[in-house]
This record gives structure tokens, sequence and C-alpha cells, in this order.
């Protein structure tokens, strides 16, 4: 049986000992050992969002659930992610930035798929876009080690690739629409 609250416990704990992403992310894999567990506490999402678990400087957990098809353009994080898939698919594109280039643009560098019950670490340089490319909500936990909702951060415009800063705003608008 998944418990919530001491899954939250169990990475702020984690977090505490190791800052970072590697105890945290056996603690998703444990989770995620029994993704179906996870289903039933959480529910089956039945709209798309993005539900906070837990916030502080140090650490920032998030319920996601993806609309069908839906696509988040390439970002960054600034810190390190654990995401751990309960339900569904996402498939990730990782970036890598061209050197020396003045406006920023980044090639695709790698690709994976997580479907239910994969984990999957990022590191706090990862560049990565995400698609759900399945025709029912994806469900996820995110795991990361800062503040999610106020780091600066950054986003590349997804036809020419240039860099922008991210608006945490317009990504929560993206989740419910």
């Amino acid at each position: 049986m998944f418990d919530i609250e001491r899954f939250v416990d169990d990475c702020r704990k984690s977090v505490g000992e190791d800052p970072s992403h590697h105890s945290t992310a056996e603690v998703v894999r444990r989770a995620m050992s029994d993704p179906g567990a996870v289903m039933d506490a959480f529910g089956e999402p039945t709209e798309p969002g993005i539900t906070p678990l837990y916030q502080s400087r140090q650490l920032t957990i998030i319920n996601v659930a993806w609309k069908p098809s839906m696509a988040i353009p390439p970002h960054n994080h600034e810190m390190w992610a654990v995401i751990g898939m309960y339900g569904g698919r996402e498939d990730n594109i990782f970036w890598r930035r061209i050197k020396d280039h003045p406006k920023g643009l980044i090639e695709a560098a790698g690709a994976k798929s997580l479907s239910t019950g994969d984990v999957c670490p990022l590191g706090p340089d990862v560049i990565h876009s995400v698609v759900n490319p399945i025709p029912k909500l994806t469900a996820a936990i995110h795991v990361y080690g800062g503040d999610f909702f106020e780091a600066e951060r950054s986003e590349w415009e997804p036809e020419f690739l240039v860099e922008q800063p991210l608006d945490i705003s317009q990504v929560r608008a993206r989740f419910s629409k």
C-alpha cells in the first residue's frame, strides 16, 4: 500500500541525508515498484494538472497528470529531478546546448520513453522536452531538488530553439487548457 504522507517524509529524509538525487531516486523506485498502489492512493486522474504535494527551498514533490498528446517544449529545471511514472507514458527528448552559440540554441542529444513503473533521474543541467504520446491521461510523481515553482530557469521556443526565461504561470496554464 502506498502512503502519500510517508512518501513525502521519505523524500524529505533522503534529501536531508543526501542532497543529490541518488537516495531520492531510490525512494521513488520503491514507490514505483507497485505503480498500481500509487494509482490507488491518488486515484485515476480525470483531468490534467499539477498538484503540489510538498514545497520547500530544498525539495518539491508534485503529482502531474498530462493530457493526451500534450507537449512541453524544451526546458531546464536548474535542479535535479526524479520522475516516477504510475500510469501511461511520457516521451522525453534530451537536448544539449550548442557550444558558444550566442542565442543559446540547443540540439537533440538523446531520447527516452518512460512507461508505467519507470523511474528517470535527471541531473541539474538536463534540458528536455516531454510529450504524452497516448490517447489518455498520463500520471507521474515528479520530485525536484529545490523549489520547482520559484526557481529561475529557461525554456526554448519550440520552432527555432531559442532560449528564453521560463514563466511558471504559462507552464501551469498548459496543464489546465
